[in-house]
């Protein structure tokens, strides 16, 4: 999958050194721009946070219509497929975008993979509603972090981070006035988020549901009513849908043959992966590939 800089310089068409950092990239969004960087949900590894200043976005979120609208945060993570339907011709929102490996870095680790997947956790879909004031704060805050990105900070790379970390412990504070007490059980969002974060780091080399559980001390069995109590999806959607990323990235921006794009996914053989390319995406990768 891109990482952060490429995804921006490929898909957006952004100038390389117009790109301040590879970790993080704030950016003011309409309508337009806002399908153009749907296509993140098949190419980019990283998290976005998307805060809707005015107008209104509908959404398909893991087959499940969404609306976005003023004052609410929206927490996108990777594995999870999304496509903008509709959006008002005023929609006017901010977006942070931060590339995975970077999110895993940092200090704070852990307060970032759970603003990503508490909101789903708890309420079932990715979307905070804040109120006026909330809404005011982080709108100010990641304006503060677009300033950064056009200056000429000396200490830019950490000072991105500083305000990246203080975004994030402000969101989990927003989190917990917003969501209130959980309908799931604080082992069972622990054990999810840690699903997701070790989802992250080898869905490629192993697409086993044993392999998860054995990591978290579980039966396959609990892990699986596990994801399925918190989303309502199966362990195996999450491993095929990050596959599918991985596999549309390499059939978009590569030139290596399908057996070597099978080989490096970790698939038995070309047809196994062929198989299950065309199963997930409507067409074979020959013709996905042709349409780039």
């Amino acid at each position: 999958m891109y990482k952060l800089r490429d995804f921006l310089t490929s898909i957006l068409g952004m100038a390389y050194e117009d790109v301040a950092s590879d970790e993080l990239y704030c950016s003011e969004s309409n309508t337009r721009l806002t399908f153009l960087t749907n296509q993140m949900q098949e190419t980019l590894a990283g998290y976005s946070y998307t805060l809707v200043h005015d107008g209104w976005l509908e959404l398909l979120y893991n087959d499940r219509m969404l609306t976005l609208q003023k004052g609410d945060l929206m927490i996108y993570s990777p594995g999870v497929q999304i496509r903008i339907i509709n959006g008002s011709k005023n929609y006017h929102s901010v977006c942070l975008m931060i590339d995975e490996q970077a999110a895993l870095e940092i200090p704070s680790v852990r307060n970032v993979v759970h603003t990503a997947y508490q909101p789903i956790a708890e309420l079932g879909r990715p979307i905070i509603h804040l109120d006026e004031q909330q809404a005011a704060h982080f709108w100010q805050h990641m304006l503060e972090i677009i300033r950064y990105q056009h200056s000429n900070h000396r200490y830019l790379h950490e000072a991105l981070r500083t305000l990246f970390t203080q975004f994030v412990l402000d969101l989990m504070d927003a989190m917990a006035q917003n969501i209130g007490p959980g309908q799931v059980s604080e082992r069972t969002t622990e054990l999810f988020v840690s699903f997701m974060r070790l989802l992250n780091q080898h869905f490629i080399e192993h697409h086993d549901i044993g392999f998860y559980a054995d990591r978290l001390h579980i039966t396959s069995i609990h892990l699986s009513r596990i994801v399925r109590q918190v989303t309502g999806r199966t362990v195996v959607d999450y491993i095929n849908q990050m596959l599918l990323m991985e596999a549309s990235w390499f059939l978009q921006t590569t030139d290596l043959s399908i057996a070597t794009i099978a080989e490096r996914l970790y698939f038995s053989d070309q047809s196994s992966f062929g198989r299950f390319f065309t199963r997930m995406k409507g067409m074979s990768p020959k013709s996905y590939r042709m349409r780039r």
